[in-house]
């Protein structure tokens, strides 16, 4: 497997004389994770992906990506974003700053999620719901989602590993996942440059401007209440995963 460049120094050094190899080495090194993940799924009957990580993590990408190495090994995967099942903006409880606390597992429509969940365990099909951020709305019924036989589900979100998640799945039909910027970078004299959160922090600053409607202003104001419900809601479920996944990209900065 390829290594992990985590030297600013050397960064630089690698951009300017070959960028496209920095470009190559950093996506080989996550591509192999992915291919190992892949493996444990198709050669334990996995029938449930359950993805979390902290905001901008790289959740939705990996999910992505998952999809696309199963297909290639024969197994037809399904994206579940549990940002769909949030409530409408007006029934989530309000944060210390006043505005809806999205990081609470509260913000959920746990009820719907246990109906499609085990809509899918049981009968191989469910109505998904669709939330839409601009409005804050969640439009039920948005779309089927109907599993053939060997189809692969992946749940993905900041709360995948809660047990009020994970509970309501066939135990010996799951997967588990975290994936989260684990690498720092440091100067040349060893000091960090940029922590995990810097990187994470920059992601969702882009994210959500291009995305999400949020100006850079807005994410800013949001981040400590992000961090917190992080450290509330999904740290404490880090090592109910049974693979951890690093998704430093070091051509990034």
């Amino acid at each position: 497997m390829a290594d992990i460049l985590n030297h600013v120094q050397e960064i630089n050094v690698c951009a300017r004389q070959n960028p496209v190899q920095l470009i190559r080495r950093a996506e080989t090194r996550y591509d192999e994770l992915l291919d190992q993940t892949v493996d444990c799924i198709c050669g334990d009957r996995i029938r449930f992906v359950l993805l979390a990580g902290p905001s901008s993590s790289g959740k939705t990408t990996t999910a992505g990506k998952l999809v696309q190495k199963l297909a290639a090994n024969g197994r037809t995967a399904h994206m579940v974003s549990l940002d769909d099942f949030y409530k409408n903006r007006s029934e989530i409880k309000r944060g210390a700053d006043g505005g809806p606390d999205y990081e609470t597992v509260e913000a959920l429509e746990l009820g719907q999620l246990d109906r499609v969940q085990s809509d899918l365990a049981e009968r191989g099909r469910s109505m998904l719901p669709k939330y839409d951020f601009d409005s804050g709305l969640r439009q039920e019924n948005a779309r089927e989602l109907r599993l053939a036989a060997g189809d692969v589900v992946i749940f993905e979100g900041l709360h995948a590993l809660n047990p009020v998640v994970t509970d309501r799945l066939p135990q010996d039909a799951l997967l588990k996942l975290y994936v989260s910027v684990s690498t720092r970078l440091y100067s040349s004299d060893g000091s960090v440059q940029l922590s995990r959160r810097d990187l994470r922090l920059t992601r969702r600053l882009i994210r959500d401007h291009q995305f999400r409607s949020s100006s850079p202003e807005n994410t800013f104001s949001l981040w400590g209440t992000v961090l917190k419900g992080e450290g509330e809601y999904l740290h404490p479920y880090k090592f109910n995963a049974d693979i951890l996944l690093d998704s430093i990209h070091n051509y990034e900065p």
